[in-house]
Order: structure tokens, then C-alpha cells, then sequence
């Protein structure tokens, strides 16, 4: 047994809709967008992660770009397959595998079904995994922001993702109940698409509508230190030309209105249907958000508004998942909630 952990590599990875992140050896060594470039007649990969995300929307005929993932669960399974394996060898510089086996923690949504979760660990056993585990998000997401999960004490753990927002109250290392609703990221980019074309007449693509999401994203149509202004060029559909435009937070906000309260609704939801004396234990602790969602300005203070509960945002929300990921697989023995 001695010689077999001597030839095992362990990886903690969260695979998100958005963002694939890897941990080895307690550094976080990839962080790459999910997406991977295909040539459409050799079928060969031409890139994976950043290099693919710089392609999408701009490929003639010969390349197609595939998000193998799509909300919180694999939907093209050679794609992922190809996109584990591909980041896996980016651990190492490029250079091929010395270690014969791996041993994986890989994150789930927590309303995934176990068909979902078999497609997972499958592509995970291809990329060459001999030990694969399972855990899922909001747990990691807890055990990420250095919550003690194994106490009797409730913790909410709001995780807004790309494709899945994860409501969870958590205790005594188990979910005890959990709202987990496709809505997130990846909606709000295409509120802002259908926002533009709508009010402004102008057709622009998902990753700009990402980058408007980053720069002058809002969750409130009033913010204390409101962002400026965003230029945004695109197609004008009434004349087909380029065109510029500038979009102010205020608008952004107006038009992620109708998403964010769905996300509201579901938290409402999880408290509704929370045990009482953990409902006590909530009252006292607050909600943690964490996620790239977390980032949208605002956020807290609309969802502390709607819950009269205090909202704490994660310091590094991005990377909250994949840091609780990597302390469970250090903990395999340990930690109860892993599955196997």
C-alpha cells in the first residue's frame, strides 16, 4: 500500500458550468474557463480553457467550442472527458503524467440526480482516476470559508455559480435542506443579451454580456459607490454596422431584476422549510454568500433586505468551492460527507 501512495497524485477539482478549478499539493494550479475548441473534421482538441474562451464567438466553419458543462451538470461527455484530462496535464507544465494514479475530490450540485452524478465520476475514471470522490457544493463552499461544518450549529450557505445558485443549511456535516435552482451566471449574461437587443437595438455577444457583468453588473438600482459607465460595441440590427453605446449600472440592474428574484424566492423557500432551532442558529450566524455571484454589487444588501438577516459576502468567493474541495480530499478519512 506504501508503494501505491507513493505513485497516487491527488486533485481536489471544481467543475463549474463557468470555470474549472484544480488544487494539488494546496495550490490552486488551474483556473480555466470550462469551455474546449474542437476541429470539426479530425475532431481534435485545438485548445482548452483560455485559449478556447478567446475563440468562442469568433470561429469560422472549421472550429466549434462546446461548454462540455451546462447548468451544474455535464452535458457533452467526451467534451468534458477531454477538458478533465486536458487540465490535468496542465498541472505538470504540459509534460506527461510519472504518476500511474489519481485520487480526486470532485464538487457536485446538490440537486443533481444520480445519473448526473455517475456521468461525473465516469468522465473522471477516463481522465484516469482510480479513487473518485464526491462532495457537494454548498458543503465544500462551507468547509471553504472555514466554516467548522461537523458542529451542531445551522450555517446558510448561498452558493450562486454559473449555471446553478446552491441554497443549503447546513449541520452537524450534512445538508439538512436545500433549494438548488437553475438560475445564476450564466442567466444574467443572457438578461443582459436579450436587455440589449431590446432596449438599445443592438446585438452583442455572451462574453461581452459577461464583461458588462463584471464591470457595471448591479443587484440595486442605488449603489453607495456606484461604477461608471460601459462602453459597448455591437451589431446595430437596424442598420447591421458596428455601434457603440454606453450602459450605466442602473439599467443592468433593472434588467437582472426578474433573475435575482427568483434566487430570492428559493432562499426564501430554504428558510420556510428549515428546522426551528436551526432557524434559531441562522438568525445568529447570518447567510454566507459565495460563488462568482456573490460579486455582483449589491447583492448582499438586497438579500439581507429581503431576509432582515445579516449577509456575509466570502473573502475570494470565486475560489471559496475549490479551497473546501482541496481541505476534504487532505481530510478523505475524516470527513463523513464525502461519497464515494
Amino acid at each position: 500500500m506504501g508503494l501505491f501512495n507513493w505513485f497516487t497524485q491527488e486533485v481536489a477539482i471544481d467543475l463549474g458550468t463557468a470555470n474549472t478549478l484544480i488544487i494539488h499539493n494546496d495550490k490552486v494550479v488551474v483556473d480555466e474557463p470550462s469551455i474546449v475548441a474542437f476541429d470539426r473534421q479530425t475532431n481534435k482538441i485545438i485548445a482548452i480553457g483560455r485559449q478556447a474562451m478567446q475563440m468562442e464567438g469568433k470561429t469560422h466553419d472549421n472550429i466549434r467550442t462546446v461548454r462540455p458543462l451546462k447548468d451544474g451538470v455535464i452535458a457533452d461527455f467526451n467534451a468534458a472527458e477531454a477538458m478533465i484530462k486536458g487540465m490535468i496535464r496542465m498541472l505538470n507544465g504540459g509534460k506527461g503524467w510519472m504518476f500511474p494514479s489519481l485520487r480526486m475530490v470532485i464538487c457536485i450540485p446538490s440537486g443533481i440526480t444520480e445519473v448526473e452524478k455517475r456521468a461525473v465520476r465516469d468522465s473522471a475514471e477516463i481522465a484516469g482516476a482510480k479513487e473518485v470522490y464526491l462532495i457537494h457544493e454548498p458543503m465544500a463552499a462551507a468547509v471553504g470559508i472555514g466554516i467548522d461544518v461537523e458542529e451542531p450549529m445551522g450555517n446558510m450557505i448561498i452558493d450562486i455559480g454559473g449555471g446553478t445558485t446552491e441554497i443549503a443549511v447546513i449541520a452537524l456535516s450534512g445538508i439538512v435542506c436545500d433549494q438548488s435552482i437553475r438560475v445564476a451566471g450564466d442567466n444574467f449574461d443572457s438578461d443582459i443579451v436579450n436587455y440589449i437587443r431590446r432596449q438599445h437595438n443592438i446585438m452583442i455577444g455572451d462574453r461581452t454580456a459577461e464583461k458588462i457583468k463584471i464591470e457595471v453588473g448591479a443587484a440595486l438600482p442605488e449603489l453607495q459607490d456606484p461604477p461608471s459607465d460601459f462602453a459597448v460595441q455591437g451589431r446595430d440590427l437596424m442598420t447591421g454596422v458596428p455601434k457603440q453605446i454606453t450602459v450605466s449600472y442602473t439599467e443592468i440592474a433593472h434588467c437582472l431584476d426578474k433573475s435575482i428574484s427568483k434566487i430570492e424566492e428559493a432562499i426564501l423557500k430554504a428558510l420556510e422549510i428549515t428546522p426551528p432551532e436551526l432557524s434559531a442558529d441562522i438568525y445568529q450566524t447570518g447567510i454566507y454568500l459565495t460563488g462568482g455571484g456573490a460579486l455582483l454589487r449589491g447583492l448582499d444588501k438586497r438579500v439581507a433586505a429581503k431576509t432582515k438577516l445579516p449577509v456575509h459576502v466570502a473573502e475570494d468567493p470565486l475560489r471559496a468551492v475549490v479551497r473546501g474541495t482541496g481541505i476534504a480530499l487532505k481530510n478523505i478519512g475524516g470527513f463523513k460527507f464525502l461519497m464515494q
